[in-house]
């Protein structure tokens, strides 16, 4: 009887949840699955068009993603648990969707089908933002999480800017100063840096010179706390590259209205040039705006992968709770 008991209550238990494996993949790499005659045709160059365009702010042309192009007989077994995919296909039945999780976790494909190559062409061309920017999010959380494997017990933030961030160990604090944190790891030809301030919280007052404010902001900055090699007779020091006029764009962290600047710095009077990525957060909270830059040093090196690891970090930022005010008897 206690044998039947057990059997008919394990019968009517919930069936577990299906086991999806983990997925795999290099960071911003995409698997594209279409036939070889549609890859090597019109819809191939249209996909190239979109998922491969160069990124702004490098000092050379980089692409979005990097494409694998496989047929759909090899798309099978261990291959289906790549993390970023995208499965382009003749089909009677046109559209386009983003699916999560289909195979492995965590994993976006996105399906794109049509009758005709103008039909695939078009759905790329009116789908292919939104399903770049479903896999650059899961790409960008895969990098946070991958960053709790070792993080950092440096405080250096916390202490000086009420703030919090996701900062893997490898990463070590150079410079600290009243209003300013270095903070950079050595990679192989170079280093990659984070360096964080604060500005009044009315330091931008004209939308029409923004631009030209941030560049003036980051050049005097630059000179204050980050100077250049050594060189007889002259100061070196990062500034911005005057040629290019950086890119700035709306955007949010941490729930707070922001700007996104992307270009390219130098050092005045110096041969040396790299990538910067900058986040300027209005904290109203606290009357400020908070400054927060990556940027890379790696001469004759790609620095897509750079930047992208610094934006993840950045982007892990937190900002502590204004301190509750005291009650008054």
């Amino acid at each position: 009887m206690l044998l039947s008991v057990l059997v008919l209550g394990a019968c009517q238990e919930k069936p577990a949840k299906k086991y999806k494996p983990q997925s795999l993949g290099a960071i911003n790499t995409v698997a594209v699955v279409m036939d070889n005659d549609l890859w090597e045709g019109a819809v191939g160059d249209k996909v190239r068009e979109y998922f491969a365009a160069p990124l702004i702010g490098l000092t050379w042309d980089e692409p979005h993603f990097s494409l694998e192009h496989m047929p759909p007989s090899v798309f099978r077994g261990t291959t289906r648990h790549r993390r970023a995919v995208l499965y382009v296909s003749k089909d009677s039945v046109e559209g386009a969707q983003v699916q999560n999780d289909l195979y492995a976790t965590p994993q976006k494909v996105g399906v794109i089908k049509g009758a005709t190559d103008a039909a695939l062409i078009a759905s790329i061309e009116a789908h292919a933002g939104q399903i770049m920017d479903s896999i650059r999010q899961m790409e960008i959380g895969e990098a946070q999480e991958r960053f709790l494997r070792s993080l950092s017990k440096e405080t250096v933030m916390q202490d000086k800017f009420g703030v919090t961030m996701r900062l893997p160990s490898i990463y070590k604090v150079s410079k600290q100063e009243d209003n300013f944190v270095w903070i950079d790891r050595e990679i192989q030809k170079g280093s990659m840096n984070i360096v964080a301030y604060e500005m009044p919280g009315n330091h931008f007052e004209v939308d029409s010179t923004l631009v030209w404010d941030i560049i003036h902001m980051r050049d005097s900055i630059g000179k204050q706390y980050i100077p250049g090699p050594d060189v007889p007779d002259k100061i070196t020091y990062m500034g911005t590259e005057k040629a290019f006029a950086p890119y700035v764009i709306p955007t949010e962290i941490a729930g707070k209205k922001a700007v996104e600047v992307r270009g390219i710095w130098e050092i005045v009077n110096y041969p040396m040039a790299g990538p910067f990525l900058t986040y300027i957060i209005n904290d109203k909270e606290h009357d400020r705006l908070l400054v927060l830059e990556g940027f890379t040093f790696a001469p004759a090196t790609n620095k897509r992968d750079y930047m992208f690891e610094l934006e993840a970090i950045l982007r892990t930022v937190r900002f502590q709770p204004p301190a509750a005010q005291a009650s008054v008897p």
